[in-house]
């Protein structure tokens, strides 16, 4: 008889959507798996100059690299990557409500880039690149994105959004292992605690900005332009519902 195959670790992948909290989940799961266990860590390139956590070439050459330390995949990498991987993922994802998401996405844009702090946050809304990138039916994109669509700067790929990919989006979701939503964060910790026998430990803010008032009209004008994405997370709240 051949010899068995040894036992493959389970192995898990983290759709880290944006502006979600998933960095203060990243934080506590390195506790469970310790900081090389979690794809990326310091040894997978600087965040800036290399960006580990969004570049898919450099996903790809690390997995190759320290695949058998690697128990977590995270970064903002659509749900498809798995399929590049070559291994079996048990997959989770963190919801957030699409206009709390791209006002924390603007307000973070606006601490991160000096040039524009003094701009106001409708103003780089508009602007097409930010838009289309990072804002967009962000959620949707996430889970609804196929492999052979993905550029190389992953979640930035710009798609043309229509039904097929809100369905192809909630269909994935219903087939992921775990998700939750950001307004219940320590509740969906707890989830992935009992789910898959993780000990995260005390809860962590990091990544975090302060809320600021807008007007109502730009708040429905987020909510018009991410339709999808409201109808995606009103599928998830329905979900978890139930």
């Amino acid at each position: 008889m051949p010899p068995e195959r040894p036992a493959q670790p389970e192995r898990f992948f983290f759709v880290h959507m944006q502006k979600t909290g998933g960095v203060s989940l990243y934080l506590r799961m390195q506790r469970e798996f310790g900081e090389q266990g979690v794809y990326p860590d310091a040894s997978d390139g600087d965040p800036v100059a290399v960006s580990p956590q969004l570049m898919l070439p450099v996903l790809l050459e690390r997995w190759a690299a320290r695949r058998d330390q690697i128990r977590v995949v995270t970064g903002h990498f659509p749900l498809c990557a798995t399929d590049l991987l070559g291994a079996d993922f048990r997959t989770f994802t963190i919801l957030r409500d699409p206009v709390e998401r791209t006002l924390s996405y603007l307000r973070h844009h606006r601490v991160r880039t000096p040039e524009d702090r003094e701009r106001p946050l409708e103003e780089i809304y508009q602007e097409g690149g930010n838009f289309r990138h990072f804002i967009e039916n962000h959620m949707v994109k996430m889970l609804s994105l196929r492999a052979e669509e993905m550029r190389p700067t992953a979640m930035m790929t710009i798609v043309d959004f229509d039904r097929g990919r809100l369905e192809s989006a909630k269909t994935a979701l219903e087939g992921m292992d775990a998700f939750g939503l950001q307004r219940d964060l320590e509740e969906f910790s707890r989830t992935l605690e009992s789910r898959f026998g993780w000990r995260l430990g005390a809860p962590v803010r990091e990544n975090a900005t302060e809320a600021v008032d807008v007007p109502a009209s730009f708040r429905r004008r987020i909510a018009e332009d991410n339709g999808l994405d409201m109808e995606l997370y009103e599928h998830a709240v329905g979900l978890l519902g139930r």
